[in-house]
């Protein structure tokens, strides 16, 4: 039940920082791109990244720890529902290159920043 209780709040508290991200994009960034996605898809990247370098070789830090910060905080911060989503209305509304640009990036920064996270997670 711990394990469950960490996922929900760490999932808690992934979303909401997910919403005021796209809050503050909506309001201060005019791109032709879902640039508040973009953004938390590769943060979360990079802190999976890190995390998961960083408890690999930490078996004394709590299941429920782990949990909250990985499956919770960063599932709730991270969208690809919702990056799929976005790929589809533009799909619908033949913005294809906006489709191949967003799709590339977001794979080749997202599997970058992971690297870059269990990088810097040696180095801790």
């Amino acid at each position: 039940m711990h394990n469950v209780i960490a996922v929900f709040l760490g999932g808690g508290i992934g979303a909401v920082l997910r919403y005021l991200t796209g809050v503050f994009a909506v309001r201060y960034l005019s791109v032709n791109l879902p640039v508040a996605t973009f953004a938390v898809n590769i943060i979360g990247c990079f802190i999976l990244g890190l995390l998961f370098a960083f408890f690999i070789d930490k078996p004394e830090i709590n299941t429920p720890l782990k949990l909250a910060l990985t499956a919770g905080f960063c599932g709730g911060l991270t969208t690809f529902s919702t990056f799929s989503l976005e790929l589809f209305e533009m799909l619908k509304n033949a913005q294809y290159m906006q489709v191949f640009v967003y799709l590339i990036l977001s794979l080749i920064i997202g599997l970058l920043a992971v690297w870059v996270g269990v990088c810097c997670a040696k180095l801790i």
